[in-house]
């Protein structure tokens, strides 16, 4: 009896600590859209984490974005050639790429470099006591390190998305182009014949939420860090892995919603 006692309480106290969890992320969540649009805003701030965040990011998401398009038209090449249809290779590149791997991959990208960045930067400003000084010098903490970089994620990352999916279509041409000899106007030509503007505008908004995601899960992390140089390793460590999971989570969620609206139209 004792024992199940104890296992009764250790679960209900888990699951206490899971709610009050939950209840400080949708404070947080709140707080943030409670001062993003109350003055004074701290444009210079986020213009800045716009080119730490976006900018540097340009690199890594470059060389990523060609080699997801040469290697996924080598992958996809097989399949259209045993039906004798390699000329749908460009219309299959468009859909993949826009609907699905550009806002996908870039978010993933941004989760393991961004989303580890500002958990460890805001990280360690809290254990060493750099949040209570900006107090002391009359600057608003929150709005000045957490909502400058959840805004500058919001706005990057579908700018990145958009970025990715070019650089991953120019790939793409490259290896059929090798193959198929397709010239670059008719190979653009059916790409933008196969999508639409709900591929386009899903894709977006897909990297809205995405970047949004990254930024509340960095800022989470590092802002409620603790325990010195162990709670900031951590921050970083969990602000990765929380955002790719959510991102895959959002993917799915959205995808059905996009699916369902297909089917509307």
């Amino acid at each position: 009896m004792k024992e199940k006692t104890k296992s009764k309480f250790f679960l209900s106290k888990k699951i206490d600590k899971v709610f009050i969890k939950l209840n400080d992320i949708w404070l947080f969540v709140f707080r943030f859209f409670k001062e993003v649009f109350v003055p004074p805003y701290e444009f210079k701030e986020i213009v800045n984490q716009c080119f730490e965040l976006g900018v540097r990011s340009l690199p890594l998401i470059s060389l990523t974005g060609f080699i997801i398009g040469i290697v996924f038209t080598n992958q996809s090449r097989p399949s259209l050639e045993s039906f004798g249809a390699t000329s749908w290779l460009p219309a299959l590149m468009s859909i993949a790429i826009i609907r699905a791997m550009a806002p996908l991959v870039t978010a993933l990208i941004a989760s393991g470099r961004v989303a580890s960045k500002i958990g460890a930067e805001i990280g360690s400003m809290k254990v060493s006591e750099q949040i209570e000084a900006l107090e002391v010098s009359a600057i608003n903490p929150f709005k000045y390190l957490v909502v400058s970089r959840i805004v500058a994620t919001t706005l990057m990352v579908p700018a990145l998305t958009l970025y990715t999916a070019l650089v991953a279509l120019l790939g793409a041409f490259v290896n059929v182009y090798q193959f198929e000899g397709t010239s670059f106007t008719s190979f653009f030509v059916q790409v933008f014949e196969a999508i639409t503007f709900l591929d386009v505008f899903s894709s977006v908004i897909k990297s809205f939420i995405f970047g949004f995601t990254i930024g509340v899960v960095g800022c989470y992390k590092g802002y409620t860090s603790s325990r010195g140089t162990e709670g900031v390793g951590k921050a970083a460590n969990t602000s990765v892995v929380t955002a790719m999971f959510l991102i895959f989570i959002e993917e799915l969620l959205s995808l059905q919603i996009i699916n369902a609206l297909r089917i509307v139209d």
